[in-house]
């Protein structure tokens, strides 16, 4: 484990003690109520549940839960007179679960505290720190749903737009600063490529999730021949979902279409993702020679394909 990824699991840990500590859940009871965090997780799947009932199997799929664990919380809550369970009754082997009326109206008073809890925590902050704190929140909620279920993430690829060629350097520059070590040069490289962009007789596509970029790719002209492919870039939050392939893919195809006989590329051997792809898309090895960025050793290289 290198010092950078230690940094960030620090870093994510005391956010996670620095926030238990502010939404109150180390205390004994949530929301001043006998019941944990766990236990009013369940109650508002219930009471936000299709019909108001829910499958305990699927209750337990839901939210993870070990069926022992769930099984007791659930006596617990019956034993108080929160909900009820019966057999299911398209298959008697398994068991619906439903709040009660006590039931409905105590998550409606915790569901209400917990609201003046969080309007309380904004009331303490400018407009403009509320919407980087609940923007912040919705990209960590994003980005770790992505991670979780990268399957479940659908994506579109796009033409650039206003703003895109800008977010393109800043992310080559931040990306590759941070996971190999190169610097302020490499991004005033980027810089030069993309300000030599022409949408006259050159094409890009951005990639975006939920539209937010995540990915990119140029065709430019080299010659009257020949188009390069430039700039392919997949954040690490997309990577997975064959969003590289999909990008050199369309790259090909506008080549083809703009009557190129020949595509090239450049780029590092240190790039390994990338040259998979490259070579899945039938693009050989033409040179390499030694350089150095940043400081860092680096093998530059050459491929194309015919088209």
């Amino acid at each position: 484990m290198n010092s950078l990824t230690e940094a960030r699991i620090a870093e994510i840990r005391a956010f996670n003690r620095f926030y238990t500590k502010v939404i109150g859940i180390l205390q004994l009871g949530m929301l001043d109520s006998p019941y944990s965090l766990t236990e009013v997780r369940v109650l508002f799947e219930l009471a936000n549940a299709e019909g108001l009932v829910l499958e305990a199997g699927e209750l337990r799929r839901m939210l993870d839960l070990d069926a022992g664990y769930l099984s007791r919380i659930l006596t617990r809550f019956e034993t108080d007179g929160l909900v009820s369970r019966e057999r299911a009754s398209t298959d008697a082997r398994k068991q619906v679960v439903r709040l009660t009326e006590a039931g409905s109206v105590l998550f409606a008073r915790l569901d209400r505290r917990q609201s003046e809890q969080i309007g309380a925590l904004l009331d303490g902050l400018s407009e403009q720190e509320q919407s980087r704190l609940t923007e912040g929140m919705a990209a960590i909620r994003a980005v770790l749903d992505r991670a979780a279920s990268p399957a479940r993430a659908p994506y579109v690829i796009r033409p650039p737009r206003s703003g895109d060629l800008g977010w393109v350097v800043w992310q080559h520059g931040a990306l590759y600063s941070r996971e190999y070590g190169w610097g302020l040069d490499f991004e005033k490289l980027v810089a030069g490529i993309v300000s030599a962009y022409d949408p006259e007789k050159d094409a890009g596509w951005i990639a975006e999730i939920d539209g937010t970029p995540v990915g990119s790719v140029f065709c430019v002209h080299k010659d009257e021949h020949t188009a390069q492919l430039r700039m392919l870039l997949v954040e690490p939050s997309a990577r997975g979902l064959g969003l590289g392939r999909r990008l050199v893919e369309e790259c090909l195809r506008h080549a083809r279409e703009s009557g190129y006989r020949r595509i090239m590329l450049w780029t590092r051997d240190c790039l390994d993702s990338a040259r998979r792809i490259y070579q899945a898309a039938g693009f050989t090895l033409d040179s390499e020679e030694k350089s150095v960025e940043n400081g860092v050793d680096v093998v530059e290289q050459v491929w194309s394909r015919d088209l």
